[in-house]
């Protein structure tokens, strides 16, 4: 009789041995097999966060060194200059291949001609205004002309969404289409299609094509100057806001898309060689992806513990019923040896049993463990979700104060970075697809094989080494 046959007919006879040890198995894979699922998951929403969070670089002029320049300099001028951005050199710093794409930002004011410019109001405007404010509010218009490449980006996020029409693409780029702001477009009964006139600062009258409209969400700054409104935004490219200024291929920013956030260091220390450190500065944003992976990590490595930590008391359980198994069984291990029985052939024997019961286990944790996977990753979810919002929550409290942020925006402008970060993560964290696929189950399959062959090595060891009459007499 052959070993194999001997395994299924012991199988067969001790039936309550044989579901005892079913049991065992199935609620280790179970567990097993729902880290596995989880921290996969998990994995796969890592890599979707590193597609999909838009880190960006932004080069822009280096106002911190501008500063100390005009401290050093013995001049009593205090005007501060700033060196504008190349496009040509921007284009040749977007050919790296750690950028997915890149916008060009150029900004400037314009007076409305034909259109009235939504007027903001603020109690804080009543008292005296410091000298020079008025002549400097006249001088600058109540529009503000924002360039862009393209608005896919800064249209495309919680604080302003286009609702109407279509964005401006790089086929936009010498032409005087534009996208304005609902508001400001209900206000003056514009639609997409209509043409608006506005007037620059040489007094020379512009006229714009009205092509997309967008709703913006954030509020008006308490600042009071027309311009501040976000309703009084007007989007057009890059190009022609250099013509309205008289400039030519030259911007106020370069921001530029990473194809993968982590590695964003690595183009800035390529960037760099193409650019003089000294007037001109590159920062990273990478705020939505870091908010994104930080519980994200906490989830991956809390299945990973679930993994290892259930494999290993799995383990110890598993060995030490194999070990009152085979106390139980030692006449029939000695009988087997003295009739010349090969020691490798019981431990096949052994091992060939609990393979058959792996196999049903693995049957069942394989139908449970969706359900428990899923409702695990939930729990894991909820908690690290909370944390993480709580610890950003109390660090934006530390670090609000009274000075703007950085590029001019309000303090409101970090409350609604803050706001897209969270709902970002809340996004991606209950978006995290928890399912069985082939290779969790070979995965679980090997942590099984793994488990049972250590389990009938520890119980076997001692009784194997011993000759068949010690075995017999014990």
């Amino acid at each position: 009789m052959n070993f194999i046959k001997r395994a299924f007919l012991n199988i067969k006879e001790k039936k309550g041995r044989s579901i005892l040890l079913l049991l065992v198995m199935s609620a280790i894979l179970l567990f097993v097999l729902s880290g596995i699922i989880i921290q996969n998951a998990a994995k796969s929403a890592i890599a979707t966060a590193k597609e999909s969070s838009n880190a960006t670089v932004t080069l822009t002029a280096n106002r911190e060194q501008a500063f100390k320049n005009i401290r050093k300099s013995k001049s009593k001028s205090t005007t501060l200059s700033l060196p504008s951005v190349s496009i040509a050199t921007a284009k040749k710093i977007a050919k790296s291949s750690y950028v997915k794409s890149y916008n060009v930002t150029n900004s400037t004011t314009v007076n409305a001609k034909s259109f009235t410019a939504i007027k903001t109001s603020s109690s804080s405007q009543s008292g005296p205004s410091m000298g020079g404010n008025n002549k400097s509010q006249s001088s600058s218009g109540d529009i503000t002309l924002s360039g862009v490449s393209s608005t896919s980006t800064v249209l495309s996020s919680s604080s302003a969404k286009l609702v109407s029409g279509r964005g401006l693409t790089v086929s936009d780029a010498n032409t005087n289409n534009v996208v304005i702001e609902k508001e400001l477009a209900k206000d003056n009964s514009l639609k997409v299609g209509s043409t608006i006139k506005v007037k620059d600062t040489d007094d020379k009258v512009r006229t714009l094509k009205v092509v997309g409209i967008y709703k913006a969400s954030s509020t008006a700054s308490s600042g009071g100057m027309g311009q501040s409104d976000p309703g009084n935004t007007i989007y057009t490219s890059a190009q022609y806001v250099n013509k309205v200024k008289g400039t030519t291929g030259k911007a106020e920013s370069v921001t530029f898309i990473m194809n993968n956030p982590a590695k964003a260091s690595a183009f800035i220390k390529q960037a760099k060689k193409l650019i003089s450190t000294s007037k001109f500065s590159l920062t990273t944003d990478d705020s939505t992806y870091q908010s994104l992976l930080t519980p994200l990590n906490n989830v991956k490595s809390f299945a990973n513990k679930i993994v290892w930590l259930v494999t290993i008391a799995g383990t110890i359980i598993l060995a030490l019923i194999v070990i009152l198994m085979i106390r139980e069984r030692r006449y029939e291990i000695g009988v087997l040896l003295s009739m010349g029985e090969k020691r490798w052939k019981v431990i096949s024997q052994f091992f060939t049993e609990m393979f058959v019961v792996l196999i049903f286990s693995t049957i069942i944790a394989v139908i449970g463990g969706g359900f428990v996977g899923n409702y695990m990753s939930k729990e894991l979810v909820s908690q690290s979700s909370s944390t993480t919002t709580s610890t950003m929550t109390v660090s934006s409290g530390q670090s609000q104060g009274g000075a703007p942020t950085q590029g001019g925006m309000p303090n409101g402008g970090g409350a609604t970075q803050q706001g897209q970060n969270t709902g970002s993560q809340q996004s991606s964290l209950s978006n995290l697809e928890v399912s069985v696929d082939l290779m969790s189950i070979l995965e679980l399959f090997g942590f099984g094989l793994v488990i049972i062959l250590i389990a009938i090595l520890a119980g076997t060891v001692n009784v194997l080494r011993l000759e068949p009459k010690k075995i017999l007499i014990l």
